[in-house]
This record gives C-alpha cells, sequence and structure tokens, in this order.
C-alpha cells in the first residue's frame, strides 16, 4: 500500500477559501470599494435558492457518504469508492455545492467581491485538495477510479 492510498495529502481545508473570499469580500465592499450585485427584486430570493441547492447538495453528499460508511473528512482515507447519488453528476459536489453557496451568500451580501475572488478559490483547491483526494483515490481504488474519472467529471 503507498502513502497516497492510507489517506490524502490534503493542504487546506476545503471550506476555508470559500470563507476566506466571502469574509474577504464582504470587508472590501464595506470597506474599500462597493461592487453591488444588485439585480432588483429577485437579488435576495436568487441567493437563497442558491444557498438552498448548495446546502440540498451537500446534505446528499454527506447521505451518500454514510450509506457508503466512509468519511468525509479531508485528512483521512475514502473506505469506498462513492459513484451514486451526486456522484454520478460531478466527483466534487461538495465543492459544486459549496461554489452555490458562495454565490448565493455573494447575492445576499449585494456585492461581487466574494465572486471576484472564485477564481482563487477555484485554484486554491484544484491544487491544495482535489489534486491530493485524487491521487488517494487512484491509489486506493485503481482501475475503479481511472474508469470512474472516465465517466463523470471533475464539476459538472
Amino acid at each position: 500500500m503507498t502513502a497516497a492510498s492510507n489517506k490524502p495529502a490534503t493542504l487546506i481545508l476545503p471550506p476555508a477559501p470559500y470563507a476566506a473570499a466571502l469574509l474577504g469580500g464582504w470587508w472590501l465592499d464595506r470597506n474599500v470599494l462597493a461592487i453591488p450585485l444588485d439585480w432588483g427584486a429577485a437579488t435576495r430570493p436568487l441567493g437563497w435558492l442558491l444557498v438552498g441547492i448548495g446546502l440540498v447538495l451537500f446534505a446528499w453528499t454527506l447521505l451518500t457518504f454514510w450509506r457508503h460508511r466512509t468519511t468525509v473528512n479531508p485528512y483521512k482515507a475514502a473506505s469506498s469508492l462513492c459513484t451514486g447519488g451526486p456522484f454520478r453528476f460531478s466527483r466534487n459536489p461538495i465543492y459544486v455545492g459549496d461554489g452555490f453557496i458562495l454565490a448565493g451568500v455573494s447575492m445576499l451580501l449585494v456585492t461581487w467581491w466574494p465572486l471576484l475572488f472564485a477564481p482563487l478559490v477555484w485554484a486554491m483547491l484544484r491544487y491544495g485538495v482535489i489534486h491530493h483526494e485524487e491521487a488517494h483515490l487512484e491509489a486506493k481504488f485503481g482501475d475503479d477510479y481511472r474508469a470512474y474519472k472516465t465517466r463523470v467529471r471533475r464539476w459538472l
């Protein structure tokens, strides 16, 4: 068994970049330069809808992990390969859900700033988390994981 199959070498706690984008964006909007994200009467309802979609996707993913008796903890080894539920559509449904939440909260805060940080959030997740999770899953599940990667996209 290789070191990568023991557990992922995750560098960043996955919610941290999203939280930093939201807090930093909120602070910049209030203290430096307001860049309003205002779509009139639709702004708040759409923001809540996006947050709701993100939370439902997160809950669905947690339920799928629970059914497979594997961990959601990015610092622990997966005990099984999840390919059903939301994993039929995305290899990273929690991070997709977090993206919906980021967009929704940005709308609720009525600022573009957190969304302007989205490319940085994406890069931090891609190289600080997902790269290591994928190496772990490939080392642990081999051809099954490689076949899954050919069927399902990383994001959507």
